[in-house]
């Protein structure tokens, strides 16, 4: 079976993998310059229907100690007797950190009913997040991908009343790039709408299969500032799939590609917090293992390229 974020959204023993790579970072609690923590995305482990606890305790069980949770799953969750106190406890009870949160509110689309109603799903999600302690929740193009001519003032203007909502309910949205958007799908265009936001807390959510998929250059990093990126999805593709054919399913374990990966990470420039490097999946032969083995090995992956990346570029 095809599983995708779209596809999704129809259906509505611990290592350091918190984790402050120790060549990186001689502090959790007080992180230098150059430092990553590496998360698990629950999206690489969703196609096994575990629901939302049980993704938390193969995460927990695999060696993380920072996740991306999805909203349709809490949601799922919540709406079949699960509360949010007894999933934090949980979670604490994890040594888990809820890094961020994907969801899908159409904050951003021209049409003025939609958009109110995006807005009012947004702060209902926001304030789940917050009981919660999730800090973080991406803010995608939902909406407004099929049809090209989204005026990126507009969208400035619009993203930045959803940061001014973030910072009333400590939960800050991560303007998310797309690739097969047709509005917000290079790098320049989420640079743009940050940047024209005119906001402080105003943040990228880059990826490195969207970069491919949207035809930006991994080149155009260096011009991302420090602390512009809290999060990052990682993976990786095959360059036999060109940009236009390539589908999520066909995301691979970060390092396993042809994705020039090493520069990628390189580029993050972490500063004063560490950037959290997320394993982002939705491969359909991954669906079909035990996602303990498949978490295990996504962390093991990870680790072994900010290794590299360490050794390469002397950091």
């Amino acid at each position: 079976m095809k599983m995708s974020r779209r596809d999704l959204l129809k259906a509505s023993g611990t290592t350091a993998g918190m984790a402050l790579v120790p060549q990186l970072s001689t502090a959790q609690n007080t992180p230098s310059k150059n430092t990553f923590r590496l998360s698990l995305n629950l999206s690489t482990i969703m196609g096994q229907n575990l629901g939302f606890i049980k993704e938390l305790e193969v995460a927990s069980q695999a060696g993380f100690r920072s996740v991306e949770i999805w909203m349709p799953t809490l949601e799922k969750y919540l709406a079949s007797g699960g509360t949010i106190a007894d999933a934090k406890k949980r979670i604490a009870d994890l040594g888990l950190t809820i890094e961020n949160a994907i969801g899908f509110a159409q904050w951003i689309v021209d049409d003025n009913t939609t958009r109110t109603k995006g807005l009012e799903q947004l702060k209902r999600e926001m304030g789940l997040l917050a009981e919660l302690g999730c800090k973080r929740t991406a803010a995608p193009p939902m909406g407004a991908t099929a049809e090209p001519g989204l005026n990126l003032k507009a969208a400035a203007e619009r993203y930045r009343t959803i940061l001014e909502l973030g910072v009333q309910m400590n939960v800050i949205p991560q303007l998310e790039m797309w690739g097969h958007s047709k509005n917000l799908h290079r790098v320049a265009d989420v640079l743009f709408v940050a940047a024209e936001s005119g906001h402080a807390k105003a943040r990228l959510l880059l990826d490195v299969f969207h970069i491919y998929k949207g035809g930006s250059s991994h080149e155009s990093l260096h011009l991302v500032g420090e602390n512009s990126i809290d999060i990052f999805h990682i993976n990786d593709y095959v360059t036999s799939i060109k940009p236009d054919q390539i589908k999520d399913a066909d995301r691979i374990y970060a390092g396993d590609g042809e994705a020039p990966i090493d520069k990628i990470v390189h580029a993050l420039k972490p500063s004063a917090q560490p950037v959290v490097l997320s394993l982002e999946l939705f491969n359909k032969q991954l669906y079909a293992q035990d996602p303990l083995v498949v978490a295990k090995t996504g962390l093991e992956k990870m680790k072994a390229v900010v290794k590299r990346v360490n050794a390469r570029y002397k950091v």
